[in-house]
């Protein structure tokens, strides 16, 4: 054994020992499934042999421009060079204000305030607590509204304000007897819709039971929350046209404030900057996170109403303030990420060159879907679940002690690509950046691995 594999042998066993990593059954974790990667660049990570992959989930649905960007690197390393980190509370710093004004120049119409954390989460409890805090004082609020509406199968992360407002059993059942309850609508999966996918009213029974639950629970609902047109971690199930702007105008009529979750979403993933834009909806607060820095560091926003924020403004010795602030509150070296990250989104025209691409992708993902163990492909702009299914005819499941997903992603890495799985949905989510070269290799290495693992 040379010098470079003993590192690398050394490097797994204290990984192994000594981290306890998240979402991963530890005691299935073996050697064989620890990837470890020294560097990236572009669409591409590199591991410590020196083999690169396409990074095919963007880093967990972050990246945008690709690893290595030149203008966030150079950002990044000017702002080091003037201070890390300076905290928000009672100070400001000019990164966290220059960012502030960009982000608020593209937001849907109407969101005027920026509330800095530093993940998806914290962003969605930020947005849960500002909403009901609103409600209890403000002038326009209603202190009788004090649960949320959220719907099945959604995920809005992993605190425990988050986790109440999920709906994906498999994460969130065991900490039930933690959490507060929220009234639950049923979200679409037209794949698994008892009427079938074809259905033409599909849409619109998920929406009468919607609108049921509003008009029944409307005077108690502090806020709806929803992850507009994609459920990412439910498995990228990708709502029907017309169901987003529906629920906004729901809203409207019975007096719920509507939070857009687009952590998973934003920036660029769907197509368009914002996926709230697809439909014209304004929400009355933003979560955003994941892609706000281009997948550098961590930083979030929750974006709000002028009117929600006048709802906190008043005396000192009211105490209608929102005590809520985290340590790293807008980061200086995260917020100059995201500025840089801003700027090459206008000035290399990222979302109007992304048709092509998305098309592209469009066409490699056509043979996979033809596959005998593909249930359904569902897409939307880079945004992929490839539902795994034991029988295409009656769609039935693999049983979860077959691994299905985890073999075909390991199938994937001996052929260069890092993907990760929701179960047995495989999830395609490239860098923006990616070349359609690339995107014709990603799509042939998926269609590869899920005929080796599942057949034809």
């Amino acid at each position: 054994m040379n010098g470079q594999e003993e590192k690398k042998r050394q490097l797994v066993a204290d990984g192994l020992k000594s981290i306890w990593f998240p979402f991963t059954q530890m005691q299935e974790f073996t050697p064989d499934d620890v990837l470890i990667i020294a560097e990236g660049k572009g669409v591409f990570l590199r591991d410590v042999d020196g083999r690169d992959y396409i990074d095919g989930v963007s880093s967990l649905w972050t990246n945008v421009h690709g690893h290595r960007k030149e203008q966030i690197d150079r950002a990044i390393r000017e702002q080091l060079n003037r201070v890390a980190h300076s905290t928000l509370l009672g100070l400001a710093h000019e990164p966290a204000i220059v960012c502030a004004r960009k982000l608020l120049e593209i937001v849907p119409k109407g969101l005027t305030r920026v509330f800095y954390s530093e993940s998806g989460s914290t962003a969605v409890e930020i947005a849960l607590k500002m909403a009901f805090q609103y409600q209890q004082q403000a002038a326009g609020g209603d202190p009788r509204k004090i649960r949320f509406m959220s719907l099945t199968n959604a995920y809005h992360g992993d605190t425990l304000g988050s986790v109440s407002a999920g709906g994906i059993d498999l994460f969130h059942a065991t900490y039930r007897e933690l959490l507060f309850p929220t009234v639950k609508a049923a979200a679409p999966y037209c794949y698994r819709c008892p009427f079938g996918a074809s259905y033409p009213g599909c849409r619109f029974d998920c929406l009468s039971q919607l609108e049921n639950l509003l008009a029944a629970h409307a005077h108690e609902l502090a806020a709806l929350i929803i992850e507009p047109l994609v459920q990412g971690a439910a498995g990228i199930l990708v709502q029907p046209p017309g169901y987003l702007k529906r629920v906004r105008e729901l809203c409207t009529r019975y007096g719920v404030l509507m939070i857009a979750d687009e952590v998973a979403v934003g920036f660029g993933k769907t197509g368009r900057m914002f996926a709230c834009e697809h439909e014209d909806v304004a929400p009355d607060i933003l979560a955003l996170g994941k892609g706000l820095s281009g997948g550098y560091l961590p930083l979030a926003a929750t974006v709000a109403t002028e009117e929600i924020y006048k709802g906190f403004l008043a005396r000192f010795d009211e105490f209608k303030t929102f005590f809520h602030g985290h340590t790293y509150t807008g980061n200086p070296l995260a917020c100059a990420a995201a500025i840089a990250n801003l700027d090459v989104f206008a000035e290399e025209r990222v979302i109007e060159g992304s048709g092509e691409k998305i098309e592209r992708l469009t066409q490699g993902l056509t043979p996979i879907a033809s596959l005998n163990h593909v249930g359904e492909v569902r897409q939307r702009g880079f945004m992929v679940g490839i539902e795994l299914v034991a029988d295409r005819e009656t769609k039935a499941l693999y049983p979860p002690a077959e691994r299905i997903g985890h073999k075909v992603i390991l199938e994937a890495r001996k052929r260069g690509l890092i993907i990760r799985p929701l179960g047995d949905v495989i999830v395609l989510m490239p860098p923006l950046c990616i070349t359609t070269e690339e995107i014709d290799r990603l799509c042939e290495i998926t269609y590869e691995s899920i005929r080796a693992v599942a057949g034809e």
